[in-house]
């Protein structure tokens, strides 16, 4: 019978830079622990791509990313098609005349009208910096939220954008559902998923970046198709809270658990210690 818990002794990828975006869950802080488990391939597959800190700090020949954040995506296709040219059009936004409240809400009232991709991409970076904590959040109507950040000079992330576009050759990039992105990748493929976090409790649940969020059927489905699509040769490792819910569904899979330094109260300084789980299916 072969063992469920595997450690965190291997090598890790060299870590690069950050992401460009601010984005609740991103993976930066965790990344030695993911690197030294996520095996080797030629393309690393993304269905829940986030901020992108994973394949930006990773090398892998080939790339493909996905998210059903519809404004997460197209931020990534224009960064990729337009290059440093969209790069200076976001520039532009980040100066001391366009961190004002009233601004902000003015632009705010734009990024959820405007049909333009090039300029909803630009605002989509815009919100991302000055809104409140990075977060992204949607009302029933599908309309960004979030209030005003009141930060004294929100950081342009001019060169991680500029690092984002040394892999633009070797990057795929989809908007669907990740079961689709799943069931289409080949032997060769690595799939990383970091879905939308099981809450640790009732008040916690911060998964409602995209319409619907996620439901533990959701979390079943995905821990499934997991071990399916390891059963067809392309390994799958997760990330998630270590809850008995979660402990249960991957009971299939390798597991390393750690703790995490991280924000788990809507109080801004209560950090607390978070224990996190990592899930291989081979």
């Amino acid at each position: 019978m072969r063992p469920k818990d595997f450690s965190l002794e291997a090598p890790a990828f060299p870590r690069r830079i950050r992401p460009p975006l601010k984005w609740a869950g991103s993976k930066y802080r965790i990344l030695d622990a993911i690197c030294k488990v996520l095996p080797h391939g030629n393309r690393l597959v993304e269905p829940f791509v986030g901020s992108g800190a994973v394949f930006l700090n990773t090398e892998y020949e080939r790339y493909l990313i996905n998210d059903v954040n519809k404004d997460l995506i197209l931020f990534y296709k224009v960064l990729k098609k337009e290059g440093t040219d969209f790069i200076a059009y976001c520039a532009g936004l980040f100066t001391p005349g366009t961190n004002k409240e009233p601004v902000f809400y003015r632009l705010r009232e734009e990024f959820n009208r405007v049909d333009d991709p090039v300029r909803k991409a630009a605002l989509f970076l815009y919100v991302n910096k000055h809104g409140y904590n990075g977060l992204c959040r949607y009302n029933a109507a599908g309309e960004f939220n979030v209030p005003f950040g009141r930060y004294a000079e929100p950081y342009f992330p001019r060169k991680e954008m500029e690092y984002f576009l040394t892999k633009r050759n070797r990057l795929r990039i989809e908007n669907d559902d990740f079961e689709s992105i799943m069931r289409s990748a080949k032997k060769g493929d690595v799939i990383y998923c970091d879905p939308p976090y099981i809450p640790l409790s009732a008040t916690s649940n911060f998964t409602a970046y995209s319409a619907g969020g996620f439901s533990e059927t959701d979390q079943r489905r995905l821990a499934l198709l997991a071990e399916e699509t390891a059963g067809r040769g392309v390994p799958v490792l997760i990330s998630n809270h270590r809850t008995e819910f979660t402990e249960r569904i991957y009971k299939n899979a390798h597991i390393c658990r750690f703790s995490v330094r991280r924000l788990i109260s809507c109080n801004g300084s209560k950090r607390e210690h978070a224990d996190e789980l990592l899930a291989l299916y081979p």
